[in-house]
């Protein structure tokens, strides 16, 4: 794989603490590439950096196979970190054709595209100061995109947003990164938006890596076959001690190559399957086993 990101015993430190512990992180090109961890865990003390916002305290990132820092590398970057803020007298299509002018792509910037991918097209001419949340979390993601970046980083995209808005970002991003060829990082608190999302995750704690791996992989570990059959009791005959009783279901303790003869066993059994499915360990259960973190998912927040 070829790392659009790389660090080496990345440190910043504030006073006597230290947002980020010797961190080293490799983030391949392409994709959807989640960033997470609880409060302070220094996602975004790591995006300042990537960024050339802050200077780190030791170690070394390269962006794009360049320094931090380096202008050609930077103008291929896009970003939005935090809730953006734009004159609240403008509208829109006003701040968007406003970066364009400071990027020098005035001429070229297809705003109507970038509007309409985020879904403000109905909004373009509407003054940003009557902007919720969640409409100005769009317009940052636009503004992000407006110079056709190779590499977006995305500090919690989805804030403010209701179900139906969380699913349109969803799509959005999958389609930057599948149709565009776009490498997209992102930040979030919402764990099951990012299991739906992202190809990798890092999960950092304390300034450093705590695990790191194709969400396919991590979610497999611990794999079982969950049965929605019946009887059940004939079913608990045939699968033994590899089996066990959840409610109305039953889940089967097996590998996925010993299905097939599991599947026979039950028919031989008259066994009636109405439904079969594999279920893994998911994200958050994971996120909390590698950071010990208390919190609900819901009230954990980039730091």
């Amino acid at each position: 794989m070829t790392a659009v990101i790389e660090t080496r015993g990345l440190t910043k430190t504030y006073g006597t603490v230290r947002a980020l512990d010797g961190l080293d992180l490799s983030i391949p090109r392409g994709g959807v590439y989640g960033v997470l961890g609880p409060n302070g865990a220094g996602k975004s003390t790591l995006f300042r950096i990537l960024l050339g916002l802050i200077r780190p305290t030791d170690g070394t990132a390269n962006i794009m196979n360049g320094p931090v820092g380096d202008i050609a590398h930077m103008r291929l970057t896009g970003s939005m970190i935090e809730t953006p803020r734009y004159p609240p007298y403008m509208t829109a299509r006003q701040v968007l054709r406003w970066l364009a002018l400071e990027h020098g792509i005035a001429g070229t910037a297809d705003i109507p595209l970038w509007l309409d991918r985020v879904g403000l097209s109905e909004a373009a001419d509407r003054k940003v100061r009557g902007f919720s949340v969640g409409m100005m979390q769009r317009l940052g993601v636009a503004a992000a995109l407006i110079s056709k970046p190779e590499l977006i980083i995305l500090d919690e995209p989805t804030s403010g947003m209701d179900p139906p808005g969380i699913q349109e970002m969803r799509a959005l991003i999958r389609s930057l990164a599948h149709d565009d060829g776009l490498t997209v990082i992102l930040a979030s608190h919402q764990l099951l938006e990012v299991q739906r999302v992202c190809d990798r995750v890092a999960i950092l704690n304390k300034g450093r890596l705590v695990r790191e791996g194709a969400v396919s992989e991590l979610t497999a570990v611990g794999e079982r076959l969950r049965l929605t059959l019946s009887p059940i009791g004939d079913a608990m005959i045939a699968l033994g001690d590899k089996g066990s009783v959840d409610g109305d279901v039953v889940m089967a303790d097996i590998k996925r190559h010993e299905a097939p003869d599991l599947f026979r066993a039950l028919i031989e059994k008259g066994v009636d399957v109405t439904e079969a499915r594999w279920v893994g360990t998911d994200l958050e259960a994971i996120f909390f086993t590698e950071t010990g973190a208390v919190q609900a998912p819901e009230t954990i927040h980039a730091g």
